[in-house]
């Protein structure tokens, strides 16, 4: 996705929400008084380069790239109540011109009260939720759509249009969402790694709702905290934030009067789902245990030779695992945690989960130091296929303002059978300096 195409995919409800916002928050407080806005701006900057060792299994790949992120945040509050907050995002990337791009992480205003014996909330414009307690895979963070190009773990997200209701009480929390416009997920060009062998083709997506990206989805969810035990259920209905991805074929002519249909590229294709999801995590002095549960009905399955583009298949899926926690090991400040999760989806091999069937450990290593020194080593095992990947992360400041990471991902083994095989020369060593405002 180059720049200008991530601007003007974003710029028309961008312009609305934050113009609107802005005009909302900024026509309350003339009417009391503008003295009262309080300002603060904070923010980060982050210069990155990746370093892939393996050479390139495509055409047109290169072995490495230098990258600038931005996202500065603006916070405005009235102290008689109410706030506005805005955060722009900006990437640029030496190697792939989709990973260039721009987008509105944050541009909302927030109004709340009190409501009976709780307290109203009410967040109009572009915000960014979460939902989910695992940690290697977030089956049930679905409000806010993936940005691929930023980082494989799926981690990151973009920038969602929403009007986003909140009322809590003794009783817990209730939410309620209404989503007017579909983000397209970020996904790396012909030139970026950690792509496909058949390149996408984002200008052609296609969506299973007439409305296109302007079908309004909605979702609602409960949580609560009794004792230990922290749960939440949730339901969405709309359009899914994981393509399809149906191939294009070419006409190619491989000996005189006998032609075939070649695939030349894959165009992603958002079908209308409906889920049902569960998450709960339980904690027992210095244990974490956690579950994230989903039953989803729409979506399409992994596509094979007699249907590309997969059928409709509802399933369930689930991740759960645990945590424990040595303190103060060797009778030092450091705390040594192990975790492991399984993520399995019923689909089995007919998942375009990468995630359909497989269990990750971890240990991690904080040492409570003034730095907030810490490590990470990871390794996450496909029970379906022979696909083993290897993680390694360090973290540590070097000042006020400074932080430096060092991120390996090795791929010892990769199923060519496995939905990421075409990644399988794409490990890379990552090193990130951030600076902080």
């Amino acid at each position: 996705m180059s720049l200008q195409r991530a601007i003007n995919g974003f710029s028309a409800v961008g312009r609305t929400a934050v113009c609107t916002a802005c005009g909302v928050f900024l026509a309350c407080a003339a009417a009391a008084d503008t003295s009262k806005i309080e300002t603060e701006l904070s923010g980060r900057l982050a210069m990155e380069g990746r370093w892939f060792p393996n050479e390139a299994a495509h055409r047109g790949q290169r072995g490495g790239s230098l990258g600038l992120t931005a996202e500065p945040t603006l916070y405005l509050e009235h102290v008689d109540g109410g706030s506005f907050t805005i955060t722009p995002h900006y990437r640029y990337d030496s190697a792939d011109p989709d990973r260039t791009n721009a987008d509105l992480r944050e541009a909302y205003l927030l109004l709340y009260g009190e409501l009976g014996d709780g307290e109203w909330e009410a967040r109009l414009g572009v915000d960014r939720v979460f939902w989910g307690v695992a940690e290697f895979h977030h089956l049930v963070n679905i409000v806010n759509q993936v940005d691929l190009t930023d980082h494989p773990n799926e981690e990151s997200r973009m920038g969602q249009l929403m009007a986003h209701l909140t009322w809590s009480a003794d009783w817990g929390v209730l939410e309620f969402f209404a989503m007017p416009l579909h983000r397209e997920r970020t996904l790396p060009g012909r030139r970026g790694r950690l792509r496909t062998g058949i390149p996408f083709d984002q200008r052609r997506v296609s969506y299973e709702s007439a409305a296109g990206e302007w079908h309004v989805d909605l979702a609602a969810r409960y949580s609560r905290s009794v004792g230990p035990l922290d749960v939440g259920v949730s339901v969405f209905d709309g359009t899914s934030r994981e393509p399809s991805f149906e191939p294009k074929f070419q006409v190619m002519e491989v000996a005189p009067g006998n032609f075939i249909g070649v695939p030349v590229s894959l165009i992603p294709h958002y079908a209308q789902i409906r889920q049902y999801g569960l998450d709960a995590q339980l904690t027992i002095e210095s244990w974490l245990i956690k579950l994230e549960a989903i039953r989803r009905e729409g979506a399409r399955n992994r596509g094979n030779m007699r249907n590309p583009a997969g059928r409709e298949e509802d399933y369930a899926a689930f991740v759960g695992g645990v945590e424990y926690t040595f303190s103060g090991v060797l009778d030092s400040e450091a705390d040594v945690s192990l975790l492991g999760e399984w993520s399995y989806d019923e689909r089995g091999r007919r998942s375009p989960n990468r995630y359909q069937n497989d269990v990750f450990f971890a240990s991690r290593l904080a040492l409570n130091d003034v730095e907030n020194t810490e490590l990470i080593a990871s390794v996450i095992a496909d029970m379906d296929y022979s696909t083993r990947l290897l993680g390694f992360e360090a973290k540590r400041d070097l000042s006020d303002n400074w932080t430096a990471t060092v991120e390996a991902a090795v791929m010892l083994d990769v199923d060519e059978k496995d939905v990421i095989y075409d990644t399988r020369r794409d490990g890379y060593v990552l090193l990130n300096a951030t600076y902080s405002f």
